[in-house]
């Protein structure tokens, strides 16, 4: 597979299922996006911190520091070093989906995800784009 570019958008993926994380590098790679990975929350943190990735996946049910954890963290950098956020998470509830938007997410995809829908919600989440900017 051919490298994405160094200008290409990059995205943090954290989730502690190895095969979710493969198959997202391996659809967003496809896509022309740069992909970085974290495990769990604190680990995610870390590499935001180093690589200031546009965009970020979320699971939420993940050991060491959780996805809710994650947003709260968020919510303290200054709102020009947050990523956008989609949670994808196999919490789906309404009461989760609501959590996750008081909490600074961007947008939800429920587990099992569609990899289109998932490109889509990513596609209109684009710096530059008008839902970007709203």
């Amino acid at each position: 597979m051919k490298e994405p570019p160094p200008d290409a958008i990059q995205i943090l993926l954290v989730d502690d299922e190895p095969q979710v994380i493969w198959m997202l590098q391996f659809s967003l790679q496809a896509e022309g996006y740069r992909t970085l990975s974290a495990r769990n929350g604190l680990a995610a943190l870390q590499v935001l911190r180093e690589h200031r990735p546009e965009l970020m996946l979320l699971d939420i049910m993940m050991p060491v520091m959780d996805g809710w954890s994650v947003l709260e963290a968020l919510q303290e950098l200054d709102p020009d070093e947050r990523p956008r956020v989609i949670v994808v998470s196999a919490r789906a509830s309404s009461r989760d989906r609501q959590k996750a938007k008081e909490l600074g997410s961007d947008a939800f995809v429920a587990k099992p995800f569609n990899v289109d829908e998932l490109l889509r919600v990513l596609k209109e989440l684009e710096p530059g784009t008008l839902s970007a900017q709203a």
